[in-house]
């Protein structure tokens, strides 16, 4: 996966048109976005020269290998869905279940652009505003993924006046 973004319940994805992912949502709308927090950078750096694609494509021949268990490649445990079939990683802080609606190539026809509808969010109750279904952008770090290096986040700026979330004090 390149990029990932979120519009509301709806998650964009952006992915290589070849890889054993494009193959499984082309059939099998399902899946799991996992959002590790900064220090599983490691976990997310062995998964990134895996493929489950067998043959491995030809544009990844001589990069990639044939993993088909990522899972334990990555040091990470499966655990089961409540809306969907694919296992959710049990040691990132946020996971989203969520169902394919739309794959289909981007404007070059070098990617494939998805729109998955979030079904199901699980988060660490540690990083949740206590009270609320808002994660406390104060306590959460997203794992970064800048221009091919792993970063996290720095201190809160400000906010936007549209906002939901409730004011903490930490």
């Amino acid at each position: 996966m390149s990029s990932a973004w979120a519009l509301g319940h709806v998650i964009v994805l952006g992915l290589g048109p070849g890889g054993q992912t494009a193959h499984n949502l082309r059939s099998r709308p399902d899946l799991v976005v996992n959002l590790p927090a900064p220090a599983q950078w490691p976990a997310v750096e062995r998964l990134a020269p895996l493929t489950g694609r067998t043959p491995i494509p030809v544009d990844k021949r001589g990069t990639f290998r044939f993993e088909p268990d990522k899972f334990a490649a990555a040091g990470l445990r499966p655990e089961p869905s409540e809306r969907v079939r694919p296992p959710r990683a049990a040691e990132c802080p946020i996971q989203l279940e969520a169902r394919a609606a739309l794959v289909q190539p981007d404007a070059s026809g070098a990617f494939l652009v998805v729109e998955a509808q979030v079904l199901k969010v699980h988060a660490d109750p540690r990083i949740v505003v206590p009270g609320s279904q808002h994660i406390d952008p104060a306590v959460w770090s997203p794992l970064i993924y800048n221009f091919r290096h792993y970063f996290g986040l720095g201190p809160e700026l400000g906010r936007s006046f549209r906002s939901q979330t409730p004011r903490q004090s930490h």
